[in-house]
């Protein structure tokens, strides 16, 4: 018996996906819920599991592509046997019915010119016509649809997307420049539409290869689906690219992912940064004290970070302002405290979330951030584990760094950065003294957090992680 692989729906706003890595090869015995291969999304990376214990029979989807949910990517042969040559037969069906497929295809064949106005129509919908993104409501497509959009002036929400959920597509961005509705490439990165002023699309030269060497000619098309313009397209002469002895590596979907998101959030959040330094002596004292019998005792290791975390919890629940969103001309403020954690991987980064953090203590923390980091590493995480935040916080500390100046991530409104923990002297009551001193840097949105927050908010943690009195155990 064939069973069907397709490719999983990884959260709600979710409508595609692409395979990084087939685990398996056709003819590879596989067993049920054993990790089949591996995919990317908007959101998180995971291994998918197989559906059914067998034979891996067929790939249809290679590594590399990325195809809506509920694409079929592969097959599998339950009974284990060998792969079938043919596809299984039709079940009998009268005579009538025979008759019936024919007079299908002319219907079939007229569906696809009537689909084609729906992309097409102009980006300015007509009087009383509903707008096709409900009022409000989020717009789905992949970055690269936003792109296109945002270089050729479309405004996403009047375009009528055709794939699955109403998701605007590449094509239906195509479709809608090749009718002539595309405006000329606006300055600012959410810039509306503005009404044709002539029936041709602008004529742009398609973007140089990107990968493997740069022998292929100009105007290629992009190669293993990327978008990124490189900087011979900027006027930079191509021997100033290419020279000495090289190699070229196409992006990682992670990779892509984490450069859309980066520009992104520079594109949208004027950002702004403040820096303190904090005397970490008594919580490095507390935790060298009781590492040894919180682990012993709980089975998990201590980190500093808990120490972090709750700290950030006491300066959002004192200034909410920084525990909040900008929705156009209105300020969300977020009751949960909700805190992503950047997590280094391999082959990227991710930042899962720790769900209420203000209702947890040290103990309840740890235990959630060695899990998160564990399954992220492991590619285990799922999709809600890394949506919903509403502060983060980043450590390049724990890689030497005397601190940084982090890209917030959004649709949050600040990112706290964690400097290295190292001892330093200071000056305390007119003395010098030896301390473990920290530097902290908080990124700010400026569009709705002033510096005289900000600096409360720092305070506030320093505060709290130099007068430590929770106890641990």
């Amino acid at each position: 018996m064939a069973v069907d692989i397709v490719m999983p729906q990884m959260g709600e706003s979710i409508f595609e996906g692409t395979i990084t890595k087939w685990l398996k090869k056709p003819g590879d015995k596989v067993e049920r819920d054993e990790p089949l291969f591996e995919i990317s999304t908007d959101k998180v990376d995971a291994e998918i599991p197989s559906p059914s214990a067998g034979v891996l029979k067929e790939i249809k989807v290679s590594e590399g592509q990325t195809v809506p949910i509920q694409t079929v990517v592969g097959v599998i042969d339950a009974t284990g046997g060998a792969a079938a040559t043919a596809p299984a037969p039709a079940p009998p069906s009268p005579a009538p019915a025979k008759a019936a497929a024919p007079a299908a295809k002319p219907a079939a064949a007229s569906a696809p010119p009537a689909a084609r106005p729906a992309a097409v129509t102009p980006s300015v919908p007509a009087p009383g016509a509903a707008p096709h993104a409900k009022d409000g409501g989020r717009i789905h497509s992949s970055p690269l649809v936003r792109r296109m959009a945002k270089e050729h002036g479309i405004d996403l929400s009047t375009v009528q997307g055709t794939g699955a959920g109403g998701r605007i597509s590449k094509q239906d961005i195509e479709a809608l420049l090749a009718g002539g509705g595309a405006a000329e490439p606006q300055g600012e990165m959410y810039a509306p539409a503005a009404p044709p002023a002539a029936p041709a699309a602008v004529s742009r030269p398609a973007p140089p290869p990107v990968a493997p060497a740069p022998v292929a000619a100009a105007g290629a098309p992009a190669v293993h689906g990327s978008q990124y313009v490189p900087a011979l397209q900027l006027g930079v002469p191509r021997e100033r690219l290419y020279f000495g002895n090289y190699e070229v590596q196409p992006l990682s979907v992670m990779r892509q992912k984490i450069a859309e998101h980066m520009i992104a959030s520079k594109h949208v959040s004027p950002h702004v940064y403040s820096v303190d330094e904090i005397d970490m002596s008594k919580v490095a004292a507390l935790r060298a004290k009781s590492k040894d019998e919180f682990e012993k005792r709980y089975e998990t290791k201590l980190t500093f970070m808990p120490f972090f975390v709750k700290a950030a919890v006491a300066g959002l629940r004192a200034y909410p302002t920084l525990n909040a969103s900008l929705d156009g001309t209105s300020i969300v403020l977020h009751k949960e405290i909700n805190i992503g954690i950047a997590v280094a991987l391999d082959w990227g980064l991710i930042v899962p979330v720790v769900k209420n953090a203000d209702e947890k203590n040290i103990l309840g923390i740890q235990r959630n951030l060695n899990d998160l980091a564990e399954r992220a590493r492991s590619k285990k995480l799922r999709p809600e584990e890394v949506q919903e935040g509403t502060f983060s916080i980043t450590n390049p500390g724990v890689f030497g760094g005397l601190f940084g100046l982090p890209v917030i991530s959004q649709p949050n409104v600040g990112i706290l950065g964690l400097g290295a923990i190292e001892k330093r002297p200071v000056v305390i009551n007119d003395s010098i003294a030896i301390r473990s001193m920290c530097y902290v840097t908080l990124s700010y949105d400026h569009r709705v957090v002033d510096g005289a927050i900000a600096h409360q908010f720092l305070h506030k943690v320093k505060e709290t992680l130099e007068n430590w009195s929770e106890p641990l155990l």
